[in-house]
């Protein structure tokens, strides 16, 4: 009977480690479980907070607003490609006239070099 009973005991101990184990498993299914529907709860909130800060931006947009914007668009990158070749064409200019008043710096210190050197005696 002796061995009976410690098969039982052995037996019952074993049910209560796997019983042990299973509720800890559990335990941390649970606490996983709540964590996920938090989380779950989180995306929905900020998507719902998406979707209408996207209905927000459709409702502020007519389509005559985006036609007029774009038509604005258009017409300033026409005026930055006219003002970029206008700045191109100043350059240039000024290029050329700084070339000039090189030049006429070179003649007049020319000129000044002739009136400062002695006349020739004859």
């Amino acid at each position: 009977m002796s061995s009976l009973l410690v098969v039982a005991v052995g037996r019952v101990q074993q049910d209560d480690e796997r019983e042990g184990t299973w509720r800890e498993r559990a335990l941390n299914a649970e606490d996983a479980l709540k964590a996920a529907h938090t989380e779950i709860l989180a995306q929905r909130t900020r998507s719902g907070e998406l979707l209408c800060q996207i209905r927000d931006l459709r409702a502020e947009w007519t389509e005559g607003a985006i036609q007029r914007i774009t038509t604005e668009n258009t017409t300033l990158k026409q005026r930055v490609r006219q003002l970029t070749i206008d700045n191109r064409t100043l350059d240039e200019r000024l290029k050329a006239a700084r070339s000039n008043l090189r030049f006429q710096d070179r003649c007049v210190a020319d000129l000044e070099a002739r009136i400062a050197e002695p006349a020739p005696k004859s």
